[in-house]
């Protein structure tokens, strides 16, 4: 037994071992979450400076305050889970993710702004890995996505990566390899700026409202309904449908639509046959404060004129010939819903007449009845044609025009939004493929580069159908340029609905034999498809040509591609 000044001592060198034991855990814990702390205490400064401070911050002044982008990492490899984070953390964060089934719920969690994924020797045939990729694409639509697989990769997520835009590196990867794809795709904030990149943002920031916009709506959104990507996209997302577009033109029009779509006002809807009216009509209806109400379509163009008034209206039995019973009218049958009036050129004088006192005052009367009724529904018409040659004509009321033209919305025809095609084609070929169970795994380039040549006078719907058709004809997996529509081939087009359109030939043009003629159209085909290629991103596409962002800029306005 030993003495009771040797116990106090043993006693005492315990008590020291366990407080020091506690002490290292309390480091080790802390070492291995004070970037987590951090990060959270930042993001939540950053808000709070935001919302209480009157200062406008730019972008360029908000990269300073704002922590690295977030990379999840799924993956049991130490190459993945160690090398990757230490290679890249001068410039992102990382959170790395071991179970396959939690990668969507981790991704949401942490805010991720991309996502790697390390799906070699997947067993049983990806279906699993292909499902959460998929579930993880459709909740965080904008998200950056990559994966490595084996050079043999499984069927489906061979479809995954074709279908959801995910970046797809086969066999041997190299760290650096995917961090230069995290450079691409999330260029790390720099704080050093050259003279020369100074003076192209200032010549640039009056007119490049695409990139700087796109970094804005991030940080305040102008409608809960529309958002912009980080790839240049725009896009209004309803309850079953999207409308995403690449091109300016439509951004700014998408913008306005979102803010209309949630006021109780009628809107006016102008573009050719096939250019979407009706789809991004049901999409303004998911939008709106009516979206549990019915949606209704009145096809004004394939009515006889004498029963446009009876289906608007409903009618009584005996107010002629054909009305055995009574019938209730779309303005009622709408209830507090949306009603969609399309081909609104076609109505007659004095149908347009009674349409504008629906819209004034919301009453009228059903054909053979004196009983004035009122309609709650919510009114969107649509053209095929601009209404103004129409009044000019005398075939449309001018009160009727300057009323519907207030909240007038242009759908560009598609041969306008060519940036949109390769989104559009890729869509379609996912539905068409499930649709009649063709497995579709590899689409060739020059599958796409017809797409985009081709004018397109049927527009969104002429696209669908040649897509349908490509798909059922593919036989191995495979789509080629050789399995579209022959006149599409041979770049023949059809006429467009409307006659004041003059579509150009596919074929080639006879151009100046002098040589600074041929020299400036072959360039303004390169910028063309370099922009294409690049969603309009004007700072990539100066990067890919080899030019200063100042110098594409004056180009693309010499050559009219602004």
């Amino acid at each position: 037994m030993l003495p009771s000044c040797n116990a106090s001592i043993v006693e005492a060198g315990l008590q020291d071992a366990v407080n020091r034991k506690l002490q290292s855990a309390a480091d080790k814990w802390f070492a291995e979450n004070c970037t987590t702390l951090f990060r959270s205490l930042s993001a939540l400064a950053l808000d709070l400076f935001l919302r209480h401070s009157s200062v406008e911050m730019k972008p360029e002044r908000l990269g300073i305050l704002m922590s690295k982008p977030l990379i999840i990492i799924l993956s049991q490899r130490a190459r993945w889970t160690n090398e990757l984070p230490v290679s890249g953390s001068d410039g992102f964060d990382f959170v790395t993710c071991s179970d396959v089934e939690a990668l969507p719920l981790v991704a949401a969690k942490h805010n991720a702004a991309g996502v790697f994924a390390d799906l070699a020797n997947v067993s049983g045939g990806g279906h699993l890995q292909e499902r959460m990729l998929e579930q993880l694409c459709d909740r965080m639509t904008d998200l950056p996505v990559a994966m490595v697989t084996d050079e043999e990769c499984p069927e489906p997520l061979e479809r995954r990566a074709l279908y959801s835009g995910i970046t797809h590196l086969r066999g041997e990867v190299t760290v650096d390899r995917v961090l230069d794809w995290l450079t691409e795709r999330l260029p790390a904030n720099k704080s050093n700026t050259t003279a020369d990149d100074t003076a192209s943002d200032n010549v640039e920031n009056r007119d490049d409202d695409d990139d700087t916009k796109d970094q804005l709506i991030a940080i305040a959104p102008t409608s809960p309904s529309v958002h912009s990507g980080r790839d240049s996209s725009t896009a209004l997302s309803g309850i079953t449908r999207r409308f995403e577009t690449y091109s300016p033109e439509m951004k700014r029009m998408l913008e306005e639509v979102a803010i209309a779509a949630d006021k109780d006002v009628t809107m006016l809807l102008i573009g050719e046959t096939g250019s979407g009216k009706t789809y991004l009509s049901n999409l303004i209806h998911e939008v709106s404060p009516r979206r549990d109400e019915p949606f209704i379509t009145v096809a004004c163009g394939s009515l006889p004129g004498d029963l446009i008034e009876s289906e608007m209206f409903g009618h009584m039995k005996g107010s002629f010939t054909s009305a055995h019973v009574d019938k209730e009218g779309k303005f009622i049958a709408a209830k507090k819903g949306t009603i969609l009036l399309d081909e609104i050129d076609v109505l007659g004088l004095e149908q347009q007449v009674k349409l504008l006192r629906v819209i004034e005052t919301g009453q009228f009367e059903p054909v053979g009845s004196n009983q004035t009724m009122t309609s709650q529904a919510r009114l969107v018409v649509a053209s095929n044609l601009p209404l103004e040659p129409l009044v000019e004509k005398g075939l449309f009321r001018p009160d009727l025009y300057y009323r519907l033209s207030m909240l007038k919305f242009e759908l560009a025809p598609l041969r306008k939004r060519k940036p949109d095609i390769k989104t559009l084609a890729k869509r379609f070929i996912q539905d068409k493929s499930l649709k009649h169970e063709m497995g579709i795994v590899r689409i060739e380039q020059e599958f796409f580069d017809t797409l985009v040549a081709y004018p397109w006078p049927g527009n969104v719907r002429e696209l669908e159908y040649a897509i349908q058709r490509a798909v059922i004809y593919c036989r191995d997996g495979v789509l080629r340029a050789e399995h579209l529509p022959s006149h599409i081939l041979a770049g023949i087009a059809g006429p467009t609905n409307d006659p004041t359109v003059k579509l150009e030939s596919m074929k080639p043009k006879e151009h100046s034999k002098e040589l600074g003629s041929q020299i400036a159209t072959t360039e303004r085909d390169i910028i063309e498809q370099a922009l294409i290629r690049n969603n309009y991103n004007r700072t990539r596409s100066a990067k890919e040509l080899g030019v200063s962002r100042v110098t594409l800029y004056n180009k693309m306005k010499r050559y009219d591609l602004s």
